[in-house]
């Protein structure tokens, strides 16, 4: 099942045009990504367990399909859409009422610090501690 945010669009969120400025959309990924590791102890609480110094974006992508304006109850959902053995693959859709407002897509990492390098370490624990979740 799909983690649910809602976010209250208001008159700062918007560009003078009183649309939504775009680059809020991806705030709205990451707060919804964070809203969701919560239910699971919350980034800091994950990093711990998995030695890692953190789930960090490694692609994000977004199709904006209607603008968004002050007012408007935004519901994003975000869902895993697959693993990979280093990666996560995610998909959010963001919506008004029944409305599509965006798809958006992000490629997630976990990473850890090797002496003076950060690299992106296997995914499975990751994937592990989600299903004692129920996440996966």
């Amino acid at each position: 099942m799909p983690h649910e945010s809602r976010i209250d669009v208001t008159f700062g969120d918007c560009d003078p045009a009183g649309i939504a400025f775009y680059p809020n959309i991806f705030r709205w990924l990451a707060k919804s990504f964070h809203d969701w590791l919560r239910t699971m102890g919350g980034h800091a609480s994950i990093c711990g367990k998995l030695e890692s110094i953190g789930l960090g974006v490694i692609e994000a992508q977004s199709q904006f399909q209607h603008p968004l304006t002050d007012g408007d109850v935004l519901i994003v959902s975000i869902a895993i859409r697959e693993w990979g053995n280093k990666t996560l693959g995610l998909t959010y859709e963001g919506r008004v009422d029944e409305r599509l407002m965006f798809l958006a897509q992000e490629t997630r990492g976990l990473f850890k610090r090797t002496g003076d390098a950060m690299v992106a370490a296997e995914i499975a624990p990751l994937r592990e501690l989600m299903n004692a979740f129920g996440q996966d």
